[in-house]
């Protein structure tokens, strides 16, 4: 008899592990293989069957939009699911000089990444969750899979300068993302989608 290998599903937060990147200063790791990455935490009795990315469209810079675009187009070349919510926009006056301007709010990422979480676990697609993101407003999904599943088990990841004792609280185990993970996990200078069309990382991420 074999031993049993356990499915491993991944969960992230792409905009908790992008501002957690930009924000420690990473900003020349945002070509990032979160495949890749994932498996290189994995051990041997471990088998990753799905990874879920969850993100909303930039709407409001084209640079940006085109960026954004590119790498998520890099991402589905791994297979990576990408589940999208939205921005919704925000006006902020500024007391000083009396101007406007609008802020982009990201909407329904964290719910689409607390349902599918749950949801999963209700179907049994999993054993083991891996939770990347350091945001708190997932602790009581969290929590929830533990009193309900208790064959499944969630780890957190958490993306640089990310880390919340709330979550920690509440995960079965917890990883810091550090930086030499992140260098040693980049896509390519070019990735070639299945079309043939080649993907090359942007220049201001170099």
């Amino acid at each position: 008899m074999k031993d049993k290998k356990y499915r491993v599903k991944a969960y992230i937060d792409g905009s908790n592990l992008y501002f957690g990147m930009i924000d420690a200063g990473f900003r020349n790791c945002k070509w990032l293989n979160v495949e890749k990455l994932i498996r290189s935490f994995l051990r041997s009795n471990q088998e990753l069957v799905e990874i879920k990315y969850f993100t909303s469209r930039i709407t409001h810079n084209p640079p940006k939009q085109k960026r954004q675009t590119t790498y998520l187009e890099a991402l589905e070349t791994t297979g990576v699911n990408i589940i999208y919510g939205s921005y919704q926009a925000k006006f902020t006056d500024c007391r000083k000089c009396g101007n406007s301007w609008i802020i982009p709010n990201e909407k329904m990422t964290d719910v689409n990444l607390a349902t599918h979480l749950l949801m999963d676990a209700f179907q049994d697609q999993y054993d083991i969750a891996i939770v990347v993101s350091g945001d708190s407003d997932f602790v009581p999904c969290i929590q929830g899979v533990n009193e309900h599943f208790l064959d499944k088990s969630v780890v957190v990841f958490f993306p640089p300068l990310r880390r919340n004792e709330s979550v920690v609280a509440v995960a079965r185990a917890f990883q810091m993302i550090g930086r030499k993970k992140l260098v040693e996990n980049q896509f390519p200078l070019h990735v070639r989608k299945e079309d043939g069309f080649v993907l090359e990382r942007p220049d201001e991420w170099a």
